[in-house]
């Protein structure tokens, strides 16, 4: 699954990912991917791998990274600054976009694009409240 993540800098999309690395049980240090590009988690049986594009300046440096080899049938990918990927990413199953809220909060977002996603959403909401 590729989950994309937009939003300014500093709206919350590192936040959002450690807390839902939290939520899965992932306890040791939780690092933002901007300057290794990525950092790689091993949930249950599946390769969940954060990814943060900030610091391409051409869709190019996918290429020079080997960023293809990441985006496999057993792994979740959530990429931050998507569009710096240009059209090398592959399709997002879920958009995700964060924004400063009127008050002091933030807004998220989220557009499925896939069944799979779909499902997702429905589980999230499902727990966020259970009488659904």
């Amino acid at each position: 699954m590729v989950i994309t993540l937009r939003g300014e800098l500093g709206s919350g999309k590192t936040t959002l990912v450690r807390g839902l690395l939290r939520a899965r049980g992932i306890a040791g240090p939780i690092k933002s991917p901007t300057y290794s590009l990525v950092e790689h988690y091993l949930l249950s049986s599946l390769y969940f791998y954060h990814f943060d594009f900030y610091r391409f300046r051409s869709s190019d440096e996918w290429d020079a990274a080997g960023m293809s080899e990441y985006f496999r049938d057993d792994t979740a990918c959530i990429v931050e600054w998507p569009e710096r990927a240009g059209d090398r990413l592959p399709a997002a199953d879920l958009a995700l976009s964060l924004a400063y809220g009127r008050s002091s909060g933030r807004e998220l977002v989220a557009t499925a694009h896939t069944s799979a996603a779909l499902r997702c959403l429905t589980a999230l909401r499902k727990s966020a409240n259970p009488r659904m």
